[in-house]
């Protein structure tokens, strides 16, 4: 499995091998060892979901409260994504800089996404299946969102695909106003977070 990090720090992206014969493909989409050799501690998988988008569907920008946040593992079996994370940590060196990843049942990566940071994805085909190891469960009242259309942000999003957003999604603050209005995570809260999860090993 081949490992990159990503524009944002503290995400990454994985590559695996695929193995094909004549009789399909194999291949491991998630190796815990290297992921946890990668960030630096072990990867607690609290839930796994699931979810099936129609081209054009736009999910996110999407963060939760820290501690404990989620940090997130997508995967795209079928179909194919744009997917994007943000760094939308207040004081982060590099608060605001995106980075895109395509996941796809062809190169078939994955990417993990640390706790603070933002994640959002566009489903470039119809049926596009995304499957997120999450580090927590879902907690509606702790869950936010940055618009994913924030010009400031300067997204990569197709130009030849119309964006479909949820009623909340479309609602939701742009960077500058999440900021002000005090909901991101700060820099100096990840930064200590990640080091309490190295230290359990």
């Amino acid at each position: 499995m081949d490992v990159r990090e990503l524009a944002v720090p503290d995400a990454w992206e994985f590559t695996p091998r695929q193995f094909p014969d004549d009789r399909g493909v194999f291949l491991e989409w998630f190796r815990a060892d290297v992921v946890s050799r990668t960030i630096g501690h072990n990867l607690e998988i609290a839930q796994s979901n699931q979810s099936i988008s129609k081209r054009g569907t736009l999910r996110g920008i999407h963060f939760a409260d820290l501690p404990p946040s989620q940090a997130k593992y997508v995967y795209c079996p079928t179909g194919a994504v744009l997917d994007v994370v943000v760094d939308i940590r207040a004081g982060s060196p590099t608060f605001g800089r995106v980075d895109t990843v395509r996941l796809d049942d062809v190169d078939r990566r994955a990417v993990y996404i640390s706790e603070g940071l933002g994640h959002a994805f566009m489903a470039l085909t119809d049926n596009a299946v995304v499957t997120y190891l999450c580090s927590t469960g879902y907690a509606p009242d702790r869950e936010h969102g940055v618009y994913p259309l924030d010009k400031e942000l300067s997204i990569p999003w197709p130009d030849d695909i119309e964006p479909l957003l949820s009623p909340k999604d479309a609602a939701a603050p742009t960077l500058n106003k999440a900021a002000a209005d005090g909901i991101l995570p700060t820099y100096a809260e990840c930064l200590a977070f990640r080091a309490s999860l190295r230290s359990r090993g």
